[in-house]
């Protein structure tokens, strides 16, 4: 159950800022968690337990060893956990200025899924002869990868549920839109492209994961595994890989160190800030309806981020 209650105010310890918030973002582990699918992941979680990883808003107190400086500056991060709140405890080495000429929740927008489309868009190594499958274009890392493929030269082709969010693909440059709800959707890529595709960017897992590497073109064909929405791991036969001679890649950007994590959000927020990608800000909603935030995004009624406000 996700309830809104009164608490007593945090207070910031060593090493940490107070923050009053302004923007928090809704992520796919704040669902897992209050879903309850998080489990033997986090089998240690204090219950009742405030959700919320991702803030942005104004330093109003600091603890020891920050400078006192920090007071009155406006800054993005990633917290571990209580973002759904009014003040919000933030590592001072997770504190980011938020970067001029971005709002709150642009930077929120992108401060982990930017991060996270702008490394698998590295990892798949795209350039302008690559045809790219991108699948929950919509989404918030799908409709930042759409604009990255794009940027790249590439030809996009964008996968989604229902005409709104295929339109929303396809305003943000895709070549082709596909709903891959729809029967036979592999087919409707074929016919589209003339056979198969160079590359793919998986999300989903289950039958969409495994259609979509059935598309790969041997030789040349490569995967980047970034996410499971369906909550069933991608499927594909190994020996396939070995056979079709086409590579699978993981990115996970929890795994990765804290140095290149920060590259890649830095080159996010660089590319927004010049206006070469676009965050998409699907709602922005009130801290008391978040409950409501979170069934549509299990719903799948979301398009890119939604954003909370105290």
């Amino acid at each position: 159950m996700l309830r809104v209650g009164e608490v007593p105010d945090v207070r910031p310890g060593p090493g940490q800022l107070l923050v009053r918030v302004t923007a928090a973002g809704i992520g796919f582990a704040d669902v897992q968690i209050r879903a309850g699918l998080m489990r033997t992941v986090m089998p240690d979680l204090p219950l009742p337990f405030a959700l919320g990883f991702e803030i942005a808003g104004t330093v109003v107190a600091v603890g020891s060893g920050v400078d006192a400086k920090a007071v009155g500056g406006q800054v993005v991060g990633a917290t571990s956990g209580g973002g759904y709140a009014e003040l919000a405890i933030l590592p001072a080495a997770a504190a980011v200025p938020l970067p001029e000429g971005l709002d709150d929740g642009t930077a929120v927008a992108l401060l982990g899924q930017g991060a996270t489309a702008v490394g698998v868009a590295e990892a798949a190594g795209l350039t302008s002869t690559d045809t790219v499958l991108v699948e929950a274009a919509a989404g918030g890392v799908g409709s930042l990868l759409v604009q990255l493929a794009k940027r790249a030269g590439a030809t996009v082709i964008a996968t989604a549920r229902g005409e709104t969010k295929l339109a929303v693909a396809k305003q943000l440059g895709a070549d082709i839109v596909v709903d891959y709800s729809s029967p036979g959707w592999p087919q409707l890529v074929r016919d589209a492209v003339g056979g198969s595709v160079s590359v793919v960017l998986e999300s989903t897992g289950g039958a969409v994961s495994e259609a979509a590497f059935d598309l790969l073109t041997p030789t040349i064909g490569r995967m980047v595994v970034y996410g499971t929405t369906s909550g069933q791991p991608p499927r594909f036969d190994p020996l396939a890989v070995y056979h079709r001679a086409v590579s699978v890649t993981g990115f996970a950007s929890v795994a990765l160190p804290a140095h290149h994590l920060a590259r890649l959000r830095d080159h996010a927020f660089a590319l927004a800030d010049s206006g070469e990608l676009r965050p998409i800000i699907g709602a922005v909603m009130p801290l008391a309806q978040a409950a409501a935030a979170h069934q549509a995004f299990e719903e799948r009624a979301t398009v890119g981020k939604t954003i909370l406000t105290p």
